[in-house]
């Protein structure tokens, strides 16, 4: 771990957390094991844990308190309405040229991560994003990826990529400069999820690069996740939301900047809206030929599933307890 000492700090490490005890010392061990030739810092937000996530980082705290810097809400801000934590809490107290993002549940397996995208960014100024590939943990059991690969090789993202890809890109692995979130706009904090308003911010700065590297690891399955979240009480009425408050993000991306994205913001607000119809299995939608290009983009082991369940529902019930009673 590089000690701030005289240096000023390079990276500011954004992280926030909610009842995430399993998980939290993975994620600050990953951070302070970092090997740079920089000062960073770890600013951590915590929502009102009701486990002993706070305390874990409390300790952590008091053992390097010149680098890891938390908040502790009493009163739960998400439950509250306020999706926007990151900007609301972290991002405005960053003293880094650079924001690495990290979840409280997820974990960087490099020690290197930061100094090479930091090495990276300062060679390429005109350079908006860098981010990497990601290995998936599953909490539990589940037929998933093991993977979280949007691309085939390192290289250049285009603004156009970015604003419309075929795969998402890890939280974990997100670095950014500081001075792209000083201000936010409307669509960013009105959006449901943080991740993906801020690749649109980079897209309208310019290009991105992608490291085909699994520097973190992406937790799946977690209880308290925001994946997981959606999942429970009424699936189709929360996909049905989460489609309209991501087209009116989308919508309000493409007033900023003025339309010059806009025939790719509506092929991003198409597979949007695809992509939940995936998640709530409406497969009638999902299987049409108005949404075949979308579809063949899916991997291939996410298309079996699907048309087995489609065509098959009993056999894949059948697979489908099976596979799960054998974990027990």
């Amino acid at each position: 771990m590089a000690s701030l000492g005289e240096k000023p700090v390079m990276v500011s490490i954004c992280c926030i957390t909610y009842n995430q005890e399993p998980y939290i010392r993975k994620a600050l061990d990953g951070f302070l094991s970092q090997k740079t030739s920089f000062a960073y810092e770890v600013l951590i937000h915590d929502d009102a844990s009701t486990d002993r996530t706070a305390e874990i980082i409390r300790q952590y705290a008091d053992r390097y308190p010149d680098v890891i810097k938390p908040i502790f809400q009493k009163e739960n801000q998400y439950s509250r309405g306020f999706t926007n934590i990151s900007g609301t809490y972290n991002f405005p107290r960053a003293a880094g040229r650079y924001i690495a993002m990290c979840e409280g549940d997820d974990y960087w397996t490099d020690p290197r991560k930061l100094q090479k995208q930091v090495d990276f960014m300062e060679a390429h100024p005109d350079c908006s994003l860098v981010f990497h590939s990601a290995r998936i943990k599953t909490e539990g059991r589940a037929f998933t990826e093991s993977r979280m690969r949007p691309y085939r090789r390192s290289r250049r993202i285009s603004p156009e990529e970015i604003i419309d890809k075929t795969s998402g890109y890890p939280t974990a692995s997100l670095m950014f400069r500081t001075d792209m979130v000083r201000e936010l706009p409307d669509f960013y904090e009105k959006a449901p999820i943080a991740d993906i308003p801020l690749q649109l911010l980079a897209a309208a700065r310019g290009w991105a690069y992608y490291m085909d590297k699994p520097m973190c690891v992406y937790r799946l399955g977690g209880s308290y996740s925001w994946t997981e979240l959606q999942k429970k009480g009424d699936r189709d009425e929360k996909s049905r939301r989460y489609y309209l408050q991501m087209k009116e993000m989308y919508r309000g991306f493409d007033r900023m900047t003025e339309g010059r994205f806009h025939e790719t913001v509506l092929r991003a607000v198409r597979r949007i809206y695809f992509l939940t119809k995936v998640n709530s299995k409406d497969y009638k939608v999902v299987l049409s030929g108005k949404y075949r290009m979308f579809y063949r983009e899916l991997s291939l082991r996410t298309r079996f599933f699907i048309r087995l369940e489609a065509e098959m529902p009993g056999f894949y019930g059948f697979l489908f307890r099976l596979y799960h009673l054998g974990q027990r």
